[in-house]
């Protein structure tokens, strides 16, 4: 348990989906200390298995690195009450147009947890069907394209600076140690909700996201 915690939470700004508020925490000193957040409703990420060893990747633009970004297919939890899973289903139909016969709970990780609440939930889906249904959302998934990459090569692919995407790296990393033999994946939890609770009404308020973001020879192949 934190010596720390959250005294206050005052709004500052709400754009789509996400919040922006400033804490004010106190330490186990009893010194008190502000900081500001981006509250965010959680994503999950999800590599899909083309064969053994090649996994279907998306290229799209993302306005935040002024460029094209390689990744695994991946999407907001913004419906509520979804589990993680029916989201990562979801999200998978839409982006890619596959469904798949397993997903696989590989990890759970916050992406920037300095400043933001955005908690993954990272998946491997095996024995996926092209449905030829894709239902893109937004101008950036409509433009995005495939890529296929083989697991052996996500080192190359980093070196070379081809595959710079956190969550991505992660994911086709646990994807290989799973289907590798070496990392058992994660035990299905309890479906948790999508939203964040907070407790933010008393002197002394806590909230919680647990309870409620080379070479020719590596470079990946684009559909």
């Amino acid at each position: 348990m934190s010596e720390f915690h959250v005294a206050s939470s005052t709004p500052l700004l709400t754009s789509g989906f996400l919040d922006v508020t400033r804490e004010l925490i106190v330490g186990p000193d009893e010194a008190e200390h502000e900081r500001t957040i981006v509250r965010h409703p959680g994503a999950v990420c999800v590599v899909p298995m083309l064969s053994e060893d090649t996994a279907l990747l998306v290229r799209q633009f993302r306005v935040a690195t002024g460029g094209d970004l390689l990744e695994v297919p991946a999407g907001r939890r913004d419906v509520d009450g979804e589990p993680p899973i029916e989201t990562a289903r979801r999200e998978l139909a839409e982006e890619v147009g596959m469904a798949p016969a397993e997903l696989v709970p590989l990890a759970e990780f916050w992406n920037s947890p300095g400043f933001c609440t955005e908690y993954m939930h990272c998946f491997l889906a095996l024995s996926v069907t092209d449905t030829g249904m894709r239902t893109p959302i937004g101008a950036e998934e409509r433009a995005m394209t495939t890529a296929d990459v083989e697991l052996d090569s996500v080192e190359s692919l980093v070196a070379n600076r081809e595959l710079v995407d956190a969550k991505s790296i992660v994911a086709l990393l646990l994807a290989r140690a799973y289907l590798g033999g070496s990392h058992a994946g994660l035990p299905h939890l309890t479906p948790q909700p999508t939203r964040l609770v907070r407790l933010m009404h008393s002197s002394n308020c806590s909230w919680s996201t647990r309870t409620g973001c080379g070479s020719n020879e590596d470079s990946p192949t684009t559909r």
